[in-house]
């Protein structure tokens, strides 16, 4: 079990620290309002990593693999890519928002992390594929006991990695000139958009 629970670590580890759409909202946030905002763009993202961590490892994805489910959600996770990309572009090309809107970019910070992460249809590939990597770290077919400790493994991963983000993010906030600020908005903008194609062309 040991082996599961520390294969799962990594896995989430690796899934939540890579760059994407996830990563560029925390940035934009965090750049424009701090620690709290950041956080919790990392916090409702989890909603969407447990749900599609659920489907992976009960088969479910079978379902969501048909064109019928799996076209819609392509679309809607493209359109809120781009209208976030589009955000953050403007963040690029206009001064620092005044910290008494903090409350309120905090307040909408939480669904947009759920909102990514649920809409997002390469989730459904990367646990379909750790659906296989459990089974070959078991050598069959994974006990419940035994894809349950693999799910627990991931999210304390997953949750360790909102705080590590946050505070990676607050940081560069306070270190960064207002001209790296803008920077960094931009190329979380430019990000949200070939992320908002790059879901697109696999339709």
């Amino acid at each position: 079990m040991l082996v599961v629970f520390f294969a799962a670590l990594l896995f989430g580890f690796v899934f939540c620290l890579s760059p994407g759409a996830v990563l560029a909202e925390t940035l934009r946030r965090g750049l424009n309002h701090g620690f709290r905002p950041a956080l919790l763009v990392q916090f409702g993202s989890l909603i969407g990593d447990a749900l599609w961590a659920l489907i992976g490892l009960t088969g479910l994805a079978l379902l969501l693999a048909q064109e019928a489910v799996r076209l819609p959600l392509t679309l809607a996770c493209a359109a809120y890519l781009a209208w976030l990309g589009w955000q953050s572009l403007g963040d690029a090309l206009r001064p620092a928002q005044p910290t008494s809107t903090a409350g309120q970019a905090a307040r909408g910070a939480f669904w947009a992390g759920a909102l990514i992460s649920l809409s997002n249809p390469k989730n459904l590939v990367y646990w379909g594929a750790l659906g296989s990597a459990l089974a070959g770290i078991v050598e069959g077919v994974p006990s419940q006991a035994q894809a349950l400790v693999f799910f627990a493994g991931f999210m304390l991963a997953s949750l360790l990695c909102c705080f590590i983000s946050a505070a990676l993010v607050d940081w560069l906030r306070r270190a960064a000139t207002p001209f790296w600020h803008r920077v960094s908005h931009g190329v979380c903008g430019v990000l949200l958009f070939v992320l908002a194609g790059l879901a697109l062309r696999g339709l």
